[in-house]
C-alpha cells in the first residue's frame, strides 16, 4: 500500500469530490484520480461511487476511511512529539582511576569540579593499587588516575605528572579518646591508640619518620590501607587517626571527632597522572584548575575566595 495514494483517498473522501481535493493539494483532478485508481487496485475493490456529479463513499470506502483517519492523526502526534521531545545531549565520559590510598574524602574534593562543566558529563571512578591503574591508563582504559605519588620509578608507562598540592596531616580523635590524651600536641600522642595508614603508604611512610624523630611512641591499634576505614573507627573510638589538614573542619563535621593538631612536616601529595603531557581534557582542566587554585591553595588566597 502507498501511504501517498491513501492521504489522497482521504482528501477526495473530506472535500466531497476530486475537484475541490485537486485545488487543496494544488495537483491536476487527472493525477488524483490516477493515484485514486492504483490505490482501489490494491485493496481489490471500488473505494468510491458516482453520485450524480459527485462521489459517495461504498462500504469498503467507508472502513478504510476510519483507518487513514486513524493512521494519519498518529502520524500527526508522532510529530508533535518528536518535536517537543527534549533533544538528548550526548554525555561526555570520563573515566577516571583513584589510588586506594588518596583519601576519599580528598578524591571526591578533586573529581567533583568535573561534574560542574557546561556540558553534562558521565563520570566512571575506578580505584586499585596504582601500578594497576597505570596500566589501564596506558591502554586508554582511563583518562586519568589520581594518586598520592608520582609515577614510580622504573614503570614503564608513558604517562606524565600533574602536580595539584599538597597539604599536612591533622590527628583526630573522638569525644570518647579526649580525656586519654593528655598534655598539650603531640606529647598527647605518646602512649596513646594510633590508627596508623599503611606502612608501604606515602603518607604513612612519613608519618612514622615524623613519630621517630620526636620520640613518641603511640600504641598502634591498627593498620588501614583504606582512609576512609580508618575514619569510621577513629569515629568509634577505636583510635586517633590522621587526615587532610585542609579538610579539617569537614572531618570534624562529618565524623563528629575533633582535631588535636597538625603535623605541617607530614606532607601528603596528590597527583593527576594521564596521557597528556598538556592537558586539553576539560575534565582534567577542570580538576587540575579547582585543586591548584581552591582545595590546595595556600590559606590567605582561600579565605579571600571566601569573603569574595
Amino acid at each position: 500500500m502507498n501511504y501517498k495514494h491513501l492521504h489522497y483517498f482521504l482528501q477526495v473522501a473530506k472535500s466531497g469530490g476530486v475537484l475541490r481535493a485537486s485545488e487543496q493539494l494544488h495537483l491536476s483532478p487527472q493525477t488524483i484520480s490516477g493515484q485514486i485508481q492504483l490505490l482501489e487496485e490494491a485493496f481489490g475493490t471500488p473505494l468510491f461511487a458516482k453520485s450524480g456529479r459527485g462521489l459517495v463513499l461504498t462500504e469498503a470506502g467507508r472502513m478504510v476511511l476510519g483507518y487513514a483517519e486513524d493512521i494519519f492523526s498518529i502520524g500527526a502526534e508522532l510529530e508533535e512529539a518528536v518535536r517537543d521531545h527534549p533533544r538528548k545531549e550526548k554525555l561526555l565520559e570520563f573515566r577516571v582511576g583513584v589510588a586506594d590510598a588518596v583519601p576519599k574524602t580528598i578524591a571526591c574534593r578533586l573529581i567533583e569540579p568535573a561534574s560542574q562543566l557546561p556540558e553534562p558529563v558521565r563520570i566512571v571512578c575506578r580505584e586499585w593499587k596504582l601500578d594497576t591503574l597505570l596500566g589501564e591508563l596506558a591502554l586508554h582504559r582511563l583518562d586519568l588516575v589520581i594518586a598520592d605519588a608520582p609515577i614510580p620509578t622504573g614503570l614503564s608507562v608513558r604517562a606524565f605528572n600533574h602536580r595539584l598540592g599538597s597539604c599536612g596531616v591533622s590527628f583526630f580523635a573522638a569525644p570518647a579518646l579526649l580525656d586519654s590524651c593528655k598534655g598539650r600536641f603531640p606529647a598527647c600522642l605518646d602512649g596513646a591508640p594510633l590508627l596508623m595508614p599503611a606502612e608501604e603508604s606515602a603518607v604513612g611512610q612519613r608519618l612514622r619518620s615524623w613519630l621517630q624523630e620526636r620520640s613518641l611512641h603511640p600504641r598502634v591499634v591498627g593498620e588501614c590501607d583504606d582512609s576512609a576505614l580508618a575514619k569510621e573507627f577513629g569515629r568509634r573510638g577505636m583510635g586517633i587517626f590522621v587526615g587532610p589538614t585542609v579538610l579539617e573542619r569537614d572531618i570534624e563535621k562529618q565524623y563528629g571527632v575533633r582535631a588535636l593538631g597538625a603535623a605541617p612536616e607530614v606532607v601528603e601529595e596528590f597527583f593527576a597522572i594521564s596521557i597528556e603531557r598538556r592537558i586539553t581534557h576539560p575534565c582534567v582542566t577542570a580538576i587540575t584548575e579547582a585543586a591548584r587554585n581552591e582545595l590546595f591553595a595556600p590559606p590567605a588566597r582561600r579565605r579571600a575566595k571566601r569573603v569574595a
